[in-house]
């Protein structure tokens, strides 16, 4: 099997491209043209959507390419957040979707954000979307896949939780504040943050590629969500260190922006319904394991 993945430097796409490679997989990276600096890459322009001809030969796409959302959301952001999902995906779809043979199947990126701040409420594939600007992206993003899905092809949104690892995404600038004893809950701690160790995130993906019958939205998130009081009491405890600084509501809008109320005291209890009922195995559910197992691994002392 050859799979084309974006996104293949980021967090979640290294590790899927390593896991994958480590499987015996063909994996070749679409990549920006001058960005093509290893054999087997596959040239992708997210300003028009072409492909090297290569991407004829691809069994499988996934598709994790996108502005990071970390950081201040001012206006320019927010612009460069959208923009970079929305109109590159619909445009790698249509080119997709003119392949002769076209893939089989198209994980694309999406989040759980999609779901808006919703309080204690339970959360799976079927609940509606909610309020928001990360909500109203994400709704975008994954019809932007409609081109693939006409074309015949087993199109698959990823809503990712937030996904932990020390090196990357939102636990890495969250270690060093909670290793000087700084750190603690945010606003009053009792939104629900989902998350998922970056192990399961890969396991999921590869588990989607290869059934066949799953399709749509698919929630990638422990099965165990946490409030963010409890998260930040988690973290406190795998890194030895009291969490007695809480982050006032107000001071996070001043400093995150509109990013603050979409994530950081936004609340989404999130099930991964179709995981479970597909079989999936998580390995690592509980966030003190995952924590732990996680630090532990990388050597980041405690």
């Amino acid at each position: 099997m050859k799979i084309a993945v974006s996104g293949a430097t980021g967090l979640i796409g290294s590790a899927v491209v390593a896991s994958l490679a480590g499987r015996g997989r063909q994996v070749a990276r679409l990549v920006r043209p001058h960005r093509a600096t290893r054999a087997g890459d596959i040239r992708w322009d997210p300003a028009t959507g072409a492909l090297d001809s290569a991407a004829g030969g691809c069994d499988a796409v996934i598709h994790l390419a996108g502005e990071n959302i970390a950081g201040r959301w001012t206006a320019k952001k927010r612009a460069r957040i959208r923009d970079s999902r929305t109109t590159p995906t619909a445009r790698l779809c249509k080119t997709l979707a003119t392949l002769d043979p076209p893939p089989a199947v198209l994980l694309c990126a999406s989040a759980s954000g999609v779901y808006g701040d919703r309080g204690e409420q339970t959360l799976a594939e079927d609940s509606a979307p909610g309020d928001g600007f990360l909500a109203e992206v994400c709704q975008q993003w994954e019809a932007a896949c409609q081109p693939a899905v006409a074309a015949g092809i087993r199109v698959v949104h990823l809503r990712f939780a937030m996904v932990l690892s020390p090196t990357g995404g939102a636990l890495k600038p969250m270690l060093r504040p909670f290793r000087l004893g700084l750190g603690g809950r945010i606003g009053n701690g009792r939104q629900y943050w989902s998350w998922i160790a970056l192990d399961d995130a890969v396991a999921a993906i590869e588990f989607a590629l290869a059934c066949d019958d799953m399709a749509g939205p698919v929630n990638v998130a422990s099965p165990c969500p946490v409030t963010n009081r409890q998260f930040t009491a988690a973290l406190g405890r795998a890194l030895h260190r009291p969490t007695l600084f809480p982050l006032p509501a107000s001071i996070a809008r001043l400093a995150f922006g509109r990013m603050a109320d979409d994530l950081l005291l936004a609340s989404a209890r999130v099930t991964p319904a179709r995981l479970l009922a597909s079989g999936f195995v998580f390995q690592r559910p509980q966030l003190d394991d995952a924590l732990n197992h996680l630090l532990k691994r990388s050597g980041q002392p405690s």
